[in-house]
């Protein structure tokens, strides 16, 4: 059985790579899509840029000294999508990477903190960079652990109650257009009221997409029904 699991964190800017990106321009959200490793030293992402001229995120990208080799692959209305080499201030991604065989899945720079989400392949993989961090003075503030394995409750912050009342909902057709049933049925089927049924949707579909589409949430409707 896998011992998978998908941990998020946090870093502060100033001990990873374009901080200084993001202390001269203090409305810049980065959201990292895909990070690979680039030589011994260095690691390679595609970036989402967001919430400043292109002109002005290209002359802080371009004067930041943790990036070279940045390329615009894309603009569209409000944001861009570049390519860069990261050259300094990425230790703990390098780690995550190389010694703990793990993949970052996704990461988002805003307000000065990284907000990373990281599958690491077992607990073992965790606890070195857990060790490293520790001995080199370094941050990765674990702000949640899913499990990758069993029911996707863990994985998606859902509750056992709210996967549960997901489930009956789509095998009873409630999310189909038009819909199979309605929200009272579906709440006598699960011997609950309408009231808590409809609060219990509502919050898994607030936890999925928090954990899904939102980064940097923390997972904060985990305990609650």
């Amino acid at each position: 059985m896998s011992n998978a699991q998908v941990v998020r964190g946090e870093i502060p800017a100033e001990e990873f790579a374009l901080y200084e990106a993001l202390r001269s321009l203090p409305d810049v959200e980065f959201e990292i899509e895909r990070v690979v490793q680039s030589g011994d030293d260095a690691v390679m992402p595609l970036v989402w840029v967001r919430g400043v001229e292109a002109d002005a995120i290209s002359e802080a990208l371009e004067a930041d000294p943790s990036t070279r080799n940045i390329s615009l692959l894309s603009t569209f209305e409000n944001e861009q999508l570049y390519r860069m080499q990261w050259v300094s201030e990425v230790e703990v991604v390098l780690q995550m990477i190389t010694n703990s065989a793990a993949t970052v899945m996704d990461a988002f720079g805003r307000d000065g903190r990284w907000y990373l989400r990281v599958l690491y392949p077992d607990q073992e993989s965790l606890t070195k960079t857990n060790d490293f961090v520790e001995e080199n003075g370094l941050t990765f503030d674990v702000t949640a652990i899913r499990q990758m394995e069993g029911k996707p409750v863990g994985r998606y912050g859902l509750t056992e109650a709210q996967f549960e009342a997901l489930d009956a909902a789509l095998d009873a057709g409630y999310f189909a257009i038009p819909r199979e049933t309605s929200l009272s049925e579906l709440a006598d089927q699960l011997e609950i009221s309408h009231q808590a049924l409809s609060e219990r949707l509502r919050r898994a579909t607030a936890a999925l997409v928090e954990d899904a589409l939102i980064p940097g949430a923390a997972g904060v409707l985990d305990e609650r029904e």
